[in-house]
């Protein structure tokens, strides 16, 4: 099998705007990452582990060319300094612990320092989700199939079945192949100029981005409140997301402003996401739970603080499809500025299931961390106890904060 993971690029943007800020704030964190498959029929043979191990070790051996060193900085928000740094940065392949010692066949925990680790979980995923699909299945009748309905979306949106203003592309970690990725968002860039009331705006891997001059998308995801908010020993772990925000202005200010919601349940993150806050960052995303109640509740939250909510964008990311997507951008379109990220059913949609897999932080500085979403059984926590405890922070300071 060829290489799979080509450019240290190769990953989501938010990787290197998350990276930026634990570069120069909590570069001394270390954390621990698990990999857990959630679904219940899949099976990783012995031949197929080997492969990650040897794609893995492959990767480990990419180093940043001055050309994508160049790239980064030229990005609005990424400065000299953390740049100086990627020309150092190099992956670890004795970060990795990998066996078969799992119930799906398959066991991944990379353990050092959260600058390091959290670079390793997209393009680990990424060459999973490939190796899998190429050696479980016929890979080029995958590909056909692929290819056939790729076609019926770029068609959707050129005829105007659908109408879903702003998306990009966030299909990375679980694509079915690099190869497949790529045809998605060349053929969806090829032919915006011909969408109706839609636009593709650009991808969350930045290799792609680069390549095809498109932008890359991302801000932050829920490691940053979890490691943030829980890694310090000595924080209220309900307070998470008022640590990961002030961290998050102290690195970016006004840039790159999409803050996610949902790390310790919606409801807790608006307790901090007051005027300062909702004023300085551009909007918000979601990432779990009911879509429609979500956006209702940050409308009337932007209202209360005095905000006009159509300057603020809510950013759709959860399991979308282009009809879920049009359907909200019907309904919101004209109350705020309505965006989605869209993932494996652009990556990945054949007529095989796609994985569910994750790469998750699983502890940090020794300490458990978890997250606690909007929708039941999300999370992963090694330890219940650790969960519970969470829980009890969260639901006291709701009810007497």
């Amino acid at each position: 099998m060829e290489q799979i993971i080509k450019s240290l690029l190769e990953t989501d943007m938010y990787k290197f705007s998350m990276g930026q800020a634990i570069y120069h704030q909590f570069s001394t964190y270390k954390t621990t990452w698990t990999f857990k498959c959630r679904n219940k029929d899949v099976f990783f043979t012995k031949e197929m582990v080997e492969e990650i191990k040897r794609q893995i070790k492959m990767y480990c051996g990419l180093r940043f060319t001055e050309d994508e060193l160049n790239y980064l900085e030229n990005i609005t928000w990424i400065k000299g300094s953390y740049v100086d740094f990627l020309r150092l940065w190099q992956p670890r392949y004795e970060d990795f612990e990998i066996s078969t010692n799992a119930e799906c066949g398959l066991a991944i925990e990379t353990k050092g320092t959260w600058l390091n680790t959290s670079m390793y979980e997209i393009p680990t995923l990424a060459i999973v989700n490939e190796v899998y699909f190429r050696m479980a299945y016929d890979y080029n009748r995958l590909m056909k199939e692929y290819c056939i309905k790729l076609g019926d979306k770029v068609y959707a949106l050129t005829s105007g079945k659908y109408n879903i203003g702003a998306f990009s592309e966030f299909g990375l970690r679980r694509r079915l192949s690099g190869e497949a990725q790529e045809l998605a968002v060349k053929m969806l860039a090829e032919h915006d100029k011909n969408y109706v009331n839609s636009h593709f705006v650009g991808t969350s891997n930045v290799y792609l981005a680069k390549k095809y001059h498109l932008t890359p998308v991302g801000t932050m995801a829920h490691e940053w409140i979890m490691c943030v908010g829980q890694g310090n020993h000595k924080h209220n772990p309900a307070y998470s997301n008022w640590y990961a925000l002030d961290a998050w202005v102290k690195e970016y200010g006004v840039l790159n402003g999409t803050a996610l919601t949902d790390a310790i349940t919606t409801d807790c993150f608006l307790r901090d996401f007051q005027l300062t806050y909702a004023t300085l960052f551009s909007g918000v995303r979601h990432d779990s739970g009911d879509p429609y109640i979500w956006a209702d509740k940050m409308i009337d939250h932007y209202k209360s603080l005095g905000i006009d909510p159509k300057t603020k964008t809510l950013l759709f990311s959860d399991s979308l499809n282009f009809e879920k997507a049009n359907d909200l951008f019907n309904y919101y379109n004209g109350k705020a500025k309505v965006a989605f990220g869209i993932g494996t059913y652009i990556s990945n949609d054949t007529n095989v299931e796609p994985l569910n897999i994750v790469m998750k932080t699983t502890a940090c500085n020794g300490q458990d961390v978890a997250k606690i979403s909007d929708t039941a059984g999300k999370g992963m926590c090694k330890n219940p106890v650790y969960v519970d405890y969470l829980q009890r922070c969260i639901d006291w300071r709701m009810t007497h904060v």
